[in-house]
């Protein structure tokens, strides 16, 4: 079941950062809504299942304090693995050339964004619970 649902969270961002990325051309003025991602980043939007246990102990804390946490969190596992990517392949799929960044990697006024993507797969990872539990009673 972990697999399932890493490979679910690894096709939501994928579809997160299509949208986002497709958004943000036509707002640049392409009607044509180019958008784009990185076979690396289904590995890396994958990596949110070991925030799960994180959001079962602040399920009840206030929307923002959750949200701060995953912002952080989001922000620490993006410099990680774009860090990762570039010693181990020479590139990270993505370079932050504006905002406040560290090393073009982590873009730091992004953090909304992540706060808002965090609570996203908070519901996501509630909705798995919900079809994993009906999953079980329909087999008893």
């Amino acid at each position: 079941m972990k697999i399932l649902r890493f490979i679910l969270y690894g096709l939501a961002g994928w579809c997160m950062e299509i949208l986002w990325t497709g958004f943000g051309s036509l707002l640049s003025g392409d009607i044509t809504m180019h958008a784009w991602t990185s076979m690396w980043m289904f590995l890396i939007y994958g990596l949110a299942i070991f925030m799960e246990p994180i959001h079962d102990v602040i399920r009840r804390w206030p929307i923002l304090i959750r949200g701060g946490i995953y912002a952080v969190l989001i922000l620490i596992v993006e410099f990680c693995t774009g860090s990762i990517l570039r010693l181990t392949i020479g590139s990270c799929p993505w370079y932050y050339d504006r905002g406040i960044t560290i090393q073009g990697i982590t873009r730091l006024d992004y953090a909304p964004y992540w706060f808002i993507a965090g609570l996203l797969f908070e519901k996501f990872h509630d909705e798995l619970i919900k079809i994993h539990n009906i999953s079980k009673e329909s087999t008893i």
